[in-house]
């Protein structure tokens, strides 16, 4: 592990064919989706308890916030967790405000320099500006200036394909719910571009399995280490 860097964890809900979505528009989600579902609903709570015992450092995309309504959303609660958000456009300023409102410290990653985060004020508010994406110095700037030792990733397949690529995870946690959803187009737990002609094997994520843990409902619980 690189110790410049947060130690990372991918953890996320999946379906057993590895998607992360109920389908390819936004208005489908597979956290909303899936509580309609009977024989998938019951056993849907287990993702969210397990989810309160992760790091007190989180990462996520404004994208994803957004779909789940923190631009519209009351002021919440202060909580212990740290939050750190890639985005560029999705966010409002009240929803850079919610996060204000929730987080320990929020740590806003953006490439837009007209981003309305520039236009809120808050103590605990840090904006990381970059010219061109670098997820590895943003990592590595979230350990330097931030202290951040152990960070959960819980982004989309684009993302979590770079995150792939650049061998920036280290742990990988998975929830599998027992649900089959299909759709070529439909996001992945690893999505973005594919390797080809056998070039770029280097590039692959080879995992160690430490735990398998059978859930109530037919649920699942998946930990590997990155080698």
């Amino acid at each position: 592990m690189n110790n410049n860097r947060p130690v990372t964890t991918l953890y996320m809900l999946m379906s057993v064919d590895g998607k992360i979505s109920t389908g390819v528009t936004d208005d489908m989600d597979v956290d909303k989706d899936l509580s309609k579902i009977k024989g998938v609903r019951e056993g849907l709570h287990q993702y969210y308890e397990i989810e309160q015992t992760t790091d007190l450092w989180s990462f996520n995309t404004g994208r994803v916030q957004a779909k789940m309504g923190v631009n519209e959303k009351p002021s919440p609660k202060k909580s212990p967790v740290s939050f750190v958000i890639l985005d560029n456009h999705h966010l409002t300023k009240q929803g850079v405000q919610y996060f204000c409102a929730l987080s320990k410290e929020f740590v806003l990653v953006t490439t837009n320099p007209e981003h309305p985060a520039f236009g809120v004020e808050a103590d605990n508010l840090h904006i990381i500006m970059q010219k061109e994406l670098s997820l590895s110095e943003m990592l590595t700037m979230l350990r330097k200036d931030f202290g951040c030792e152990r960070i959960t990733i819980q982004s989309g397949g684009t993302l979590n394909g770079m995150f792939l690529r650049e061998k920036l995870f280290d742990y990988v946690d998975i929830v599998v719910a027992p649900v089959l959803v299909g759709g070529k187009d439909t996001a992945t737990l690893i999505d973005g571009e594919s390797l080809r002609n056998g070039c770029g094997l280097d590039q692959l994520g080879a995992l160690q399995l430490i735990e398998c843990i059978p859930l109530v409902d037919s649920y699942i619980r998946l930990r590997y280490k990155v080698i």
